[in-house]
């Protein structure tokens, strides 16, 4: 038998040494969110002047390195799938790249070589006995893209939990090994306030027992996710895992036993909550950690039956058109997975999607429920796609709907004091 021991001293190395591996011109692919290995990344950033023509793929850093910056771009130039804190100002000003694309095609698009991936730095648990690492914080595309990478570098953390799932990368396949002990960047729950909550009401209502959920990131989520604990036998087919998520689980108001679709197991791609959440996935059965294209895939996700689907949007047209990701041409975030889950919902036997947003923004001065959107935004989710949209004043059922009909639906969600002016732009666009 291999001394797998033996092998990870061999390749061990310091974070400095590791970031030596990185090659100019080479793509670096960064995982999702906590996955980011900080130990690697600061190194990279404190020799960033070293580097010429480096670039960093990854959808969403929680934390600002110091290689995010405009004035070594030349140097290193951070390229976005998806805008956070760390990178949107970098966005907006243009210093930082932006690709668009669908989640779920991540790992088909590295595989392809659409994007390329020449070095993969990664958060990873400790090896077992076998020589086997878990990337269970961020497994999404970082599997696609270590299978093509010419070099991979494992920040192995002890705080990282070892999950269950196609999440595991074998000694074999690792260039070099960094030891680092920093604890794991948390992410609590965000703030729930009386619009988030009468939402959150809305949606919860017209969830069924036995339904299987999956939940996007926020506060409207999260406070349908609160509103769902006196529920029964609900099942979890995500992209996050978060502590919304695992209040639920505790609650004992999920099962997975009624999911027709992997039956008795929970499904997810990245993490994104605090130590209880880390702590919950170490070595859980019943949760697994799979690759994007395996949880967001629509087809796959929609086998599920009662697929509920709950994500948060910037603005929603007469026609049900979504922007999630931008203020008018001022790019904010990304696609993510929104797209992926509401075609899985489509597809679901008894699903249902919901695209929840407050009925206004800037403290009550603009409705978010518009005739068209702003131009230049970035349609998320399309006309066709959409099936319910809720507001804290109720919820429009659009899907099989004419346009007059959701143009009707969507006037009676908005803000009340928006209403009349919506309804004389309905009559001006021939709508009403």
């Amino acid at each position: 038998m291999p001394n797998f021991t033996e092998l990870y001293q061999k390749k061990l190395c310091t974070a400095v040494e590791g970031i030596k591996l990185v090659q100019d011109g080479d793509c670096l692919v960064v995982p999702t969110g906590v996955g980011e290995p900080p130990a690697l990344l600061t190194a990279l950033s404190e020799h960033r002047r070293e580097y010429h023509d480096v670039r960093v793929y990854q959808i969403l850093p929680l934390r600002k390195f110091g290689y995010i910056d405009p004035e070594t771009v030349d140097h290193i130039r951070h390229v976005a799938f998806f805008f956070g804190g760390a990178t949107r100002a970098g966005g907006q000003q243009g210093w930082i790249d932006y690709i668009p694309s669908y989640f779920s095609e991540m790992p088909r698009l590295f595989e392809d070589g659409l994007f390329p991936s020449d070095t993969v730095f990664s958060l990873a648990s400790p090896m077992d006995e076998h020589g086997y690492f878990s990337i269970s914080l961020a497994t999404d595309y970082t599997m696609a893209a270590i299978k093509k990478a010419r070099t991979v570098v494992l920040e192995v953390n002890p705080n990282v939990p070892f999950a269950n799932g196609n999440c595991l990368v074998h000694i074999s396949q690792v260039s070099a090994i960094v030891e680092d002990n920093t604890p794991l960047t948390e992410v609590g729950l965000p703030k729930i306030g009386p619009v988030q909550e009468a939402i959150g009401k809305y949606v919860a209502d017209l969830i069924d027992d036995g339904s299987t959920i999956q939940i996007g990131f926020g506060a409207i989520p999260d406070a349908v996710v609160m509103q769902l604990t006196h529920k029964h036998d609900l099942g979890i087919h995500t992209e996050m895992v978060g502590d919304g998520i695992l209040t639920l689980i505790e609650s004992g108001a999920v099962t997975n036993q009624s999911k027709n679709y992997l039956p008795g197991k929970f499904i997810a791609t990245f993490a994104l909550g605090t130590k209880r959440l880390y702590d919950f996935m170490h070595r859980n059965p019943q949760l697994e950690m799979h690759p994007v294209d395996y949880t967001n895939d629509p087809f796959l996700a929609g086998q599920n039956d009662n697929l509920i689907t709950i994500n948060a949007s910037v603005q929603v047209d007469f026609l049900g058109q979504c922007c999630s990701e931008s203020m008018g041409s001022t790019p904010y975030s990304g696609t993510g997975g929104q797209s992926d889950f509401v075609r899985a919902a489509n597809r679901s036997k008894g699903g249902k999607s919901f695209i929840v947003l407050p009925a206004t923004a800037k403290d009550g001065k603009i409705s978010r429920i518009t005739p068209t959107l702003t131009p230049g935004s970035a349609v998320t989710t399309s006309k066709n796609d959409v099936n319910y949209v809720v507001t804290e004043y109720g919820v429009a059922q659009l899907r099989g709907k004419s346009a007059k009909q959701r143009t009707q639906a969507l006037i009676a969600i908005a803000h009340p004091d928006f209403r009349g002016e919506l309804t004389e732009a309905a009559k001006n666009m021939n709508l009403l």
